[in-house]
């Protein structure tokens, strides 16, 4: 285990990185929203990276909560009450991926393969409640888990949602030529602002992973697909090359949704391309108003859900 942390260079973006290993596995680490900035196996990147002097580019790697995606203009109402977020995503005017982006995590536990981070919510605009919360990546002998915890140490219930923001790859196959394959029957149709207005089968559209579709024939595609068929006891979406190679991104029965983000603008380390986004989320956009996915932690109550990330080689 190592924090990089060299007097030499400056801090990162992303505050201190702290490198995880088990075997040929790595892992790196951030502070800010406990950022994943790297998970890799006999030097193959399935994940993005980027430098260390900029912030995670679209959102690249981070947990979000108390809400994944966005909360319409910033606006929902909390036992009759009306409530106000901060706007975090001007070009839209909404609030968007939770209330901590922009916190940096402790470190409350750190081995040669595991990291556990935490960070707290308190009442603020737009939030009547406080939240513990935590997250653990650790290095199996099967990739890279995920764990997410959250505690309720306040005095009222609160809602709430999880998710991630990984952006995948395969090693330095372009990112267009990968194949996607996500078992949802149904997405989520959004208005021109990114905000659900319903859900609707995937047959027939543009929205139908479940055969597995080209990544480079999808560009602009930034839906969430719902309706998830499992595989025992978790869903698995999987990202493959041409060649067979590639990762599955699973996640526990919490996860009803994936998000299938596919911009053809990513700011990648090796210059402007598409990127594939495939964020894992317990609730869909908006779920503070829709109430799809929406979970509740009363004073006291704890939740924990778990993702990961399995190589294929």
């Amino acid at each position: 285990m190592t924090t990089d942390q060299a007097t030499d260079r400056p801090t990162p973006a992303t505050g201190p990185v702290h490198t995880l290993r088990r075997g040929t596995a790595v892992a790196r680490i951030g502070e800010l929203a406990a950022v994943l900035r790297e998970f890799s196996v006999d030097g193959v990147r399935y994940t993005e990276t980027w430098a260390d002097d900029r912030l995670p580019p679209m959102g690249c790697g981070i947990v979000l909560v108390p809400w994944p995606n966005r909360v319409a203009d910033g606006r929902w109402t909390y036992r009759g009450a009306a409530q106000q977020l901060d706007v975090t995503e001007v070009s839209t005017g909404h609030a968007s991926h939770g209330l901590l982006r922009n916190t940096a995590y402790v470190t409350v536990d750190f081995g040669d393969d595991v990291l556990e981070q935490r960070a707290d919510v308190y009442p603020q605009h737009g939030w009547p409640g406080t939240l513990q919360t935590w997250v653990r990546h650790e290095l199996t002998g099967d990739g890279l888990a995920v764990t997410h915890g959250l505690i309720n140490i306040g005095s009222v219930e609160v809602p709430f949602g999880v998710g991630a923001h990984p952006y995948l790859r395969v090693g330095d196959v372009p990112v267009d030529e990968l194949t996607v394959t996500v078992a949802a029957a149904s997405y989520a149709e959004t208005d021109e602002r990114m905000i659900p207005t319903g859900l609707h089968p995937v047959e027939g559209t543009e929205h139908d992973f479940r055969g597995g579709a080209r990544v480079g024939d999808r560009l602009g595609h930034n839906h969430a697909l719902t309706d998830l068929t499992p595989v025992g006891d978790r869903y698995e979406h999987r990202v493959t090359a041409p060649d067979g190679r590639g990762v599955v991104l699973w996640a526990d029965a919490s996860f009803g949704f994936a998000q299938v983000y596919v911009p053809p603008n990513f700011p990648g380390e090796d210059g402007t391309r598409t990127g594939l986004a495939i964020e894992p989320m317990t609730c869909n956009a908006d779920a503070l108003n829709n109430g799809q996915g929406l979970r509740w932690l009363h004073p006291g109550e704890r939740w924990t859900g778990s993702w990961g990330l399995t190589p294929i080689d």
